[in-house]
């Protein structure tokens, strides 16, 4: 591998006039500033419909993208809408305010629909071009129409012949064309825009890594396409949740809820709903990050009724069986894996014998006979990650003697920088990792305030933290871009 540095900066975290980060100018500011400093990957998070929680990890679909990313500037550039019809959205500037930024574009949205079907003519072969590749969009939309219907309640709570549409289609969906139609016109505009930045990224040597969640949401157009492929029980709800037990961040576990799958059924199907997750996410970005990686060799079950995740049981995953079968259909695809925590030795073997990309991540390592030990090529190292608290946030909860020996370990490697983040940064660039991923957070050298997610809670702030401007991101860029040519990355 070559060595290389890249930036972790979810899209929803850039400035907006539209209340979120979405696919307008901004992608490309970004994009521009990078090339010029040598940074080669743009990591992101998901941009699937963010379901419980505005979690990107418990989305409403695998494959669709959500709306919310969608530029309606961009839209006026395509001529679905004016540019003098579009205003601001002030409110809440300083974090995402995901309903209210949703209640804001939507009218937008619709106008945009309502002009494209008047000019359909000028769409008409990329679009079809686009709904003949992405043949979950049918199902999808019809599963977003009808949950829009019943007020956005789980598809579990819908009437029973809505429910069972999926299997028999005898629920007439006469009435509601209109808004099946709008929901395709949705993922169309979302995949337009979004190949529009992936294609000037690549243009400017950045490939962009995206994000892709080991389990689906309960609440997924996934889970009720394909319900045979989890542990369901009677009456289609699920029989056994996924999580993991007590760990570095929960002293009773992680309890995800999320539906494990049947892979006793999935092995029959030679994996098929994976696989065609995974081939549409290798159209539209060019480093798949497989999340939760151990669960392909083992997996914590936890009895469906249970209040906390501490009374599971692993069980064993599909393991070598499954990627032999995805290399032999994706033999291109480029993917690493997120090997983080406690992991019995056969996880690293697996991971191995494909030569797949695992993850460090240095603020795990945070003590000084772990920082003495020498590192693999073949990995990621991350200063931190989207679950971690920032650099300076966790400086700030060290205690006085912890806080001299690594200011002691780093000044001894030769690094003068003053501040906590920049010393982690430089050690991590000078490191034999291949490849170095630095959180825009800790390039800006926040503290807690630019923490994106803590494992274990839900809703607000997780996922909420956006900046103004990126005028002091830009400013300190070009340090980093010294860094990169000094570590041999550029």
């Amino acid at each position: 591998m070559k060595r290389r540095a890249g930036i972790l900066m979810p899209i929803s975290s850039l400035p907006s006039n539209q209340g979120i980060g979405d696919f307008g100018k901004h992608c490309y500011r970004i994009i521009d500033a990078m090339s010029k400093q040598n940074v080669h990957i743009w990591q992101i998070l998901p941009l699937n419909p963010l379901g419980y929680g505005n979690s990107p990890y418990q989305p409403f679909s695998s494959f669709a993208g959500d709306e919310i990313y969608i530029s309606v500037d961009t839209l006026a550039d395509y001529g679905l809408l004016k540019q003098s019809s579009i205003r601001n959205y002030n409110k809440f500037c300083e974090y995402v305010d995901f309903e209210g930024v949703r209640q804001f574009k939507q009218p937008y949205l619709k106008k945009a629909f309502k002009t494209f079907k008047k000019y359909f003519h000028e769409f008409e072969d990329e679009y079809h071009a686009f709904c003949e590749k992405a043949d979950w969009l049918y199902h999808y939309a019809v599963f977003t129409t009808l949950k829009r219907q019943n007020d956005m309640k789980s598809w579990l709570e819908w009437p029973m012949e809505q429910r069972n549409w999926i299997h028999d289609h005898a629920y007439s969906l006469k009435g509601l064309e209109d808004n099946i139609q709008y929901e395709m016109f949705l993922q169309f505009i979302f995949y337009k825009q979004w190949g529009e930045i992936k294609a000037y990224a690549n243009e400017h040597d950045i490939e962009i890594m995206g994000d892709i969640p080991f389990y689906v949401g309960i609440d997924s157009a996934d889970v009720w396409e394909n319900q045979q492929d989890f542990l369901l029980d009677n009456d289609a709800r699920p029989s056994a949740v996924a999580g993991v037990p007590p760990d570095y961040f929960s002293k009773t576990g992680q309890l995800w809820g999320n539906p494990i799958y049947d892979w006793n059924q999935l092995r029959k199907e030679e994996y098929g709903f994976w696989l065609k997750r995974l081939a549409w996410n290798d159209q539209y970005f060019d480093i798949i990050r497989l999340d939760h990686f151990r669960a392909f060799d083992t997996y914590w079950v936890i009895p469906a009724q249970s209040s906390t995740a501490i009374n599971g049981e692993w069980e064993l995953g599909p393991a070598y069986d499954f990627f032999d079968t995805l290399f032999k259909v994706l033999p291109d695809i480029n993917i690493v894996v997120e090997d983080l925590g406690e992991l019995r030795k056969q996880v690293g073997k697996l991971r191995d014998h494909y030569g797949l990309t695992g993850m460090n991540v240095a603020q795990f390592e945070m003590e000084v006979k772990l920082l003495k030990r020498p590192r693999k090529e073949n990995v990621i190292l991350y200063t931190s990650t989207h679950d971690n608290d920032t650099l300076e946030g966790f400086y700030q909860d060290l205690d006085a003697n912890k806080k001299i020996a690594l200011r002691r370990f780093f000044h001894n490697c030769n690094y003068d920088n003053r501040t906590f983040h920049e010393l982690v940064i430089r050690y991590c660039m000078d490191s034999d990792a291949a490849i170095t991923i630095i959180p825009a957070m800790d390039i800006l050298g926040l503290k807690k305030e630019g923490r994106i997610n803590t494992p274990g809670t839900i809703g607000s702030p997780n996922w909420e933290w956006k900046v103004k401007n990126l005028k002091e991101f830009y400013a300190l860029l070009p340090q980093f871009g010294t860094w990169i040519k000094e570590s041999h990355r550029a």
